[in-house]
């Protein structure tokens, strides 16, 4: 009897739903969880062989600790009922009450879009580390990105996307992360860089222009795995099946498309008259995160100009790092930050409401493409307050963990010249018969001494007779 109860109470739920919606709000959170270790292979390619593995170890340590955090109050603290203009309620503390009834969307139930949004909180927060790479200790950093999701991410993302946050109620657009996902994790990257300081390096010192990365095929590979992440990112933030959510995804294509030949033809001209395929990586990333809280939005030939202007405005972006003399590697404040800014503001200007109206009758004002001359000022209030709370309250957390001794957020100079690798992992991206394998962290400093005799980007080799076989 019992059987039959739960079996007919499983199928009246289910039909409540249309199952085309959930089978591709399932499929593209899926698509976005790739993004992550997609973000670790650019990050690991953009750095230095030393510290390659700490960037993939970071992307696979953000999915694990998000995903706990998201289940224990991140997801009651973003979409929770009930919920103030500023965050949300922890009636749904650890998913109690996470089933069918959905506050965010009627088409899907509210687990699946529990796990959906999941996948959001969990790239946001693997984009920001990346201010931390190469000097900052991975301890703390877990203890920070815990934190950082609480106070940071949850707001930001509440006020965005709830029905009670109070840019949803104030009018802003954002259709799938410009401001909670770009914006945040981009300021909340430079607070990090700047906490922790320049690396105690000659590639970060101000005479070198441009950082060479230690694998160009690894920063190719995460590129595609973002890109083809993105279609489910943009596409299923529709939260439907509908003719909006593939319209979504040929913006997503288009902008990423120009923002990679803007970028590329840019750094031709700049960078002596080279095809540089890193630049052409970075220029589709920017597309990407430009045409992010646009997607939904905006006519498909607009996608064009949002491509091509966020990736021109992030590539000079990209020498801030010189001007505002930060240590900002992984380039994440300049193509996120600046990139999630402009996006947003781009927004304004040509969101169109025939576009929206294709979501089963979704209505906005539009931008300035129909006259609503007021969108502009709701985009920049977003914006403007998503930078200010990212990068100061995560300042403060910074600050705040730096003075705990445990928590002490860098390397010590002797252990950063080892490499975050050996110095905090104990592991490296290649091996080889020749790798000497450090010694406990009591001989670090005899090991730094021997690498600075050779190549930074090398890993200190022994004499013949002390070469360990692997």
């Amino acid at each position: 009897m019992s059987t039959s109860t739960g079996s007919s109470l499983d199928t009246d739920l289910t039909d409540q739903y249309d199952k085309a919606d959930m089978v591709w709000v399932a499929t593209s959170g899926v698509l976005v969880w790739i993004m992550i270790p997609g973000v670790g292979l650019l990050y690991s390619g953009l750095s230095r062989k030393k510290h390659a593995l700490s960037l993939l170890w970071a992307s696979l340590m953000a999915i694990c600790l998000i995903s706990f955090q998201w289940f224990f109050w991140g997801y009651s603290l973003t979409f929770g009922p009930n919920s103030s203009v500023f965050l949300g309620s922890l009636e749904q503390f650890c998913l109690k009450n996470t089933l069918g009834a959905n506050n965010g969307l009627s088409t899907v139930p509210d687990i699946l879009f529990c796990f959906f949004q999941g996948m959001f909180a969990m790239i946001t927060g693997c984009i920001m580390l990346g201010g931390a790479c190469e000097r900052a200790r991975l301890g703390p950093m877990m203890v920070f990105l815990f934190i950082w999701m609480t106070v940071v991410y949850c707001p930001v993302a509440m006020w965005t996307w709830n029905g009670n946050g109070w840019l949803y109620t104030l009018g802003a657009l954002d259709f799938a992360g410009g401001g909670p996902v770009h914006q945040a994790s981009g300021f909340g990257a430079l607070a990090y860089a700047l906490c922790l300081g320049k690396r105690h390096d000659p590639v970060a010192a101000s005479n070198v222009p441009k950082y060479k990365p230690h694998s160009v095929t690894s920063v190719v590979l995460g590129t595609v795995f973002l890109w083809f992440g993105w279609f489910g990112f943009n596409g299923g933030s529709a939260g439907d099946a509908s003719i909006r959510a593939w319209y979504a995804c040929v913006n997503t294509n288009l902008a990423a498309a120009c923002g990679g030949l803007a970028w590329m033809f840019l750094d031709y001209f700049r960078c002596g008259k080279k095809w540089t395929t890193v630049g052409m990586c970075s220029g589709a990333i920017a597309g990407l995160v430009g045409i992010t809280p646009a997607a939904g939005f905006v006519p498909v030939y607009f996608a064009v100009p949002i491509g091509v202007i966020t990736g021109m405005i992030c590539n000079f972006a990209v020498d801030l790092k010189n001007v505002l003399h930060i240590d900002d590697g992984m380039d994440a404040f300049a193509l996120h930050g600046v990139g999630g800014f402009t996006g947003s503001v781009l927004t304004g200007l040509f969101a169109a409401d025939y576009v929206a109206a294709t979501d089963y009758g979704v209505v906005i004002d539009g931008g300035w493409l129909n006259h609503h001359y007021k969108q502009l000022g709701y985009q920049l209030a977003a914006s403007c307050s998503i930078l200010a709370w990212s990068f100061v309250v995560t300042s403060i957390i910074l600050l705040t963990m730096d003075k705990i001794p445990f928590l002490k957020l860098r390397l010590s100079e002797e252990e950063e010249e080892l490499g975050t690798d050996a110095a905090q992992i104990g592991e490296f991206t290649y091996y080889d018969s020749r790798i000497y394998i450090p010694e406990p962290i009591r001989s670090v400093k005899s090991h730094a001494a021997k690498s600075n005799e050779q190549d930074s980007d090398a890993i200190p080799l022994p004499k013949d007779e002390d070469k360990v076989s692997i």
